[in-house]
């Protein structure tokens, strides 16, 4: 019965694996973009803050900076990305034992 499971248990370890090696690759590449547009969006930030006079602005871009740097959003993308990779090993460790 076991031998059963795991023979239904490889095309989703294919699958798995492919998807969370793609999944790795994206998030390197919009991480870098990210990057950037949190550097731009902190210094447009700066800008309302001392040219403009307009801190409601300023604060709302300041947030928009963190989510898009590396401690918002790519962190939690990271971490789904981690647990997708551990269910890949956890099935592996399942399969070969």
């Amino acid at each position: 019965m076991r031998l059963i499971f795991k023979i239904f248990a490889l095309p989703f370890l294919l699958v798995l694996s492919l998807l969370a090696a793609v999944l790795m690759f994206l998030y390197d590449v919009a991480g870098w973009f990210l990057s950037l547009a949190s550097g731009i969006l902190a210094v447009i930030a700066v800008g309302l803050f001392v040219l403009q006079h307009q801190p409601v602005g300023g604060v709302a871009f300041l947030v928009l900076a963190f989510l898009l740097s590396p401690y918002g959003l790519p962190a939690v993308a990271e971490f789904l990305i981690g647990l997708l990779d551990e269910l890949n090993y956890s099935l592996r460790r399942f399969i070969t034992s």
